[in-house]
């Protein structure tokens, strides 16, 4: 079974727009580094299509891009993408299949089948998985920026304190910290 690991760039004070964080080389290698670990990728139908309507262009060289953003772009294309929607169930994007049906039964099957583990970059998807004890590991970016607004890390709420263990916190040359967190048991 592969671990669910939650990966999101968020502001000091939590916001996670992402217009709120810094998008430049050094951020993409980061998430690329993560994408390369892990063996899928999960997100909530909102992050899905916003995350179609532009990396595949990317991917296919119909927009300009650094060549940090285009490496992301051609393995995100490669990699098996998970889609949990209750709204929607097509997803034309290469390598897209969509979670349906009970939430914790669909995403445990995920993790089962995936030994490299499943890389989860939806906020509000997160704050459901984490109701449900799922999420496994914490791989945030946090940037030097207080936006002043939301949308926030788990803002919708969670029942209890989740306890967690520091592996690592490595600060990015651009100022952000990449901070991994394991769920303490």
């Amino acid at each position: 079974m592969g671990l669910l690991s939650f990966s999101i760039n968020l502001t000091l004070d939590g916001c996670v727009d992402h217009q709120e964080g810094i998008a430049d080389d050094e951020t993409h290698a980061f998430f690329t580094r993560l994408m390369d670990e892990c063996g899928a990728m999960l997100w909530g139908r909102i992050t899905y299509e916003m995350m179609e309507r532009y990396w595949p262009a990317v991917a296919r060289g119909d927009m300009a891009a650094p060549p940090a953003m285009r490496e992301w772009a051609t393995k995100l294309e490669a990699k098996p993408k998970y889609v949990v929607s209750s709204t929607r169930t097509a997803f034309p994007w290469t390598h897209s299949h969509h979670i349906a049906g009970e939430l914790r039964a669909g995403v445990q099957r995920l993790k089962d089948a995936t030994p490299n583990g499943v890389l989860l970059g939806s906020g509000k998807l997160a704050a459901a998985l984490d109701r449900l004890a799922l999420i496994d590991e914490y791989r945030f970016l946090v940037h030097p920026r207080i936006a002043g607004h939301g949308p926030t890390l788990y803002e919708s709420g969670l029942p209890d304190t989740r306890e967690l263990e520091l592996i690592s916190a490595t600060p990015l040359r651009n100022g952000a910290v990449a901070m991994h967190y394991r769920r303490a048991r």
